[in-house]
């Protein structure tokens, strides 16, 4: 079976779409050594590092930029090369999958963010493009997903089946685990200038990850444990912030009184997101909505106690292995915080309920459904 995949976000690790792709392939890879793997990448993307062995490469030429280089990339390029493979499935891991291609057509839907979230919706090129990507998904031979919850909001926003809709979850990489590692730990700790003790927040700061409950709940942990145990933020910062995509959090921290409780160190390379998380205290993640939700899985695969938010895909992913606090609450979120710094007892409890909780996923079991969903489009197309 020859799977032809879309590689538009392969030197995106730190997104969702990248870290999905990457993992995804070299677990089919491992999984079914028989099984030929081709990428399809733009040309301008000179970097394709970590890629599996035997995985073949098409790089296709492209002369727009932006993101109308994009959707030419998913709605002509990617069909294009589909047709000059002559792949047997066209998989697109990502919402962006093309009206029309040459064979069975299967697309990751992630999340349904841009139709589920109103900030995501304003602007005529976003409602334009996600009316594209939504009825071509609706043309799939099959969807793919990464939880229950991130289904149900799938069926309900794009009218898709849920037969047609298969779950396969995520899991962490192998450098996710709790044993220390003096060297990197002690490196990570000196060139982001951590503090001996802090609380951890690693992700974006869009609108929906909610970080503003997160800050109205530092000043309880603050008023506790005092300027020797800020609250650490990590992750990309916007160009611009006080957008309806990107709440203006510096000026709310100032409001708040924060700045001495608060550090920023802004974007963490990949390798050294492991000791990172084992380095803090508490990881939190405040989230209102998302499709998985990778950082409480990886922190708690790190032997880090997690306080979270009771909802989207949250619950399902981690279980009883984390704090969860109504997404409104910030007095009970800065209480989980403290109760998780301050009774050890109770921290190791969660810890060990964590690394537990993370070991219940794996990439080979992604891989494995993943697999018999290409068997049974392919038995289906070959019916027809």
């Amino acid at each position: 079976m020859h799977i032809a995949l879309n590689g538009w976000f392969w030197d995106q690790p730190h997104t969702g779409s990248g870290q999905y792709l990457r993992q995804l392939l070299t677990a089919l890879q491992k999984l079914d050594p028989t099984l030929r793997l081709s990428l399809v990448v733009p040309d301008q993307m000179h970097t394709l590092d970590s890629l599996p062995p035997d995985v073949d490469v098409l790089p296709i030429q492209t002369s727009l930029k932006g993101h109308p280089g994009k959707v030419w990339f998913e709605q002509r390029a990617f069909p294009q090369a589909v047709t000059r493979l002559r792949a047997d499935i066209a998989h697109v891991p990502y919402w962006g999958p093309p009206l029309r291609v040459s064979c069975p057509l299967v697309v990751t839907v992630l999340d349904v963010i841009p139709i589920a979230i109103p900030e995501y919706r304003a602007g005529f090129t976003n409602r334009l493009y996600t009316s594209l990507v939504s009825a071509a998904a609706k043309g799939a031979a099959h969807v793919l997903t990464i939880s229950n919850d991130s289904q149900r909001d799938i069926t309900r926003h794009l009218g898709i089946p849920p037969e047609r809709i298969s779950v396969t979850y995520l899991a962490v990489d192998r450098a996710f685990q709790p044993e220390p590692d003096g060297e990197r730990d002690k490196a990570v700790h000196q060139r982001y200038h951590l503090p001996d003790d802090f609380v951890l927040y690693l992700g974006s700061y869009a609108v929906h990850k909610n970080v503003r409950l997160l800050l109205a709940a530092y000043t309880y942990v603050a008023q506790g444990l005092g300027a020797d145990f800020p609250l650490v933020l990590a992750g990309h910062t916007p160009g611009t912030w006080g957008t309806p995509r990107f709440p203006d959090l510096p000026a709310q921290i100032e409001a708040m009184g924060l700045k001495d409780y608060v550090h920023w160190i802004g974007p963490v390379e990949e390798m050294d997101k492991p000791s990172l998380y084992r380095l803090a205290k508490v990881f939190v993640f405040p989230s209102r909505y998302e499709g998985f939700g990778l950082g409480p899985l990886e922190a708690m695969a790190s032997g880090t106690p997690v306080v979270a938010c009771n909802i989207s895909s949250i619950p399902e992913v981690t279980g009883d292995a984390a704090f969860l606090v109504e997404p409104n609450d910030s007095r009970a979120m800065g209480g989980a915080v403290l109760s998780l710094v301050v009774n050890e007892d109770f921290a190791a409890l969660m810890r060990n309920r964590g690394l537990a909780r993370a070991r219940d996923f794996s990439w080979r079991q992604t891989a494995e459904k993943t697999l018999a969903v290409y068997h049974q489009v392919l038995k289906a197309s070959q019916k027809e």
